[in-house]
């Protein structure tokens, strides 16, 4: 599979822009292990292998185990994950698949009782933003090198 084109080089404000939401996770209260794990979880979703091969190994470098990155699509059936990751994955399935139900009020009540509106809007603006790359990568079919 061959890369269609750069998005970075083609439409560079574009790309800033995305860069941009970055920067504002990057700087969010978001803990590294949770922001990796909605990017690595919407990525398996999304099927976008580059963004998974990304998104694992700065897991990894972070401190994440393999056991939990091998786990992640099996998450509801493990006790590997806390209550806070899970709720956090919960949402990031339910907004990753929003044609399906959305964010349901049962997950979004249960966040609520973890964390505060600043905190559960973080995690929303980085499954949006994790998504965007999903669909940009996998648009301009960006490979694995």
């Amino acid at each position: 599979m061959e890369n269609r084109f750069d998005m970075q080089q083609t439409e560079p404000n574009g790309f800033q822009a995305m860069l941009g939401l970055e920067n504002y996770l990057q700087n969010s209260q978001l803990s590294k292990i949770h922001l990796g794990l909605i990017k690595i979880r919407a990525s398996q979703i999304n099927g976008c292998a580059f963004c998974i091969h990304m998104h694992t190994s700065d897991a990894l470098k972070q401190g994440e185990t393999a056991q939990r990155i091998f786990l992640l699509n099996a998450w509801k059936e493990t006790a590997l994950f806390t209550e806070e990751e899970k709720v956090i994955l919960a949402i990031t399935e339910e907004v990753t698949l929003i044609n399906q139900n959305g964010l349901t009020d049962a997950t979004y009540e249960h966040a609520a009782k973890l964390f505060d509106e600043h905190y559960i809007a973080q995690i929303i603006m980085a499954i949006a933003t994790i998504n965007a790359w999903n669909r940009i990568v996998i648009s301009t079919k960006r490979t694995v090198k």
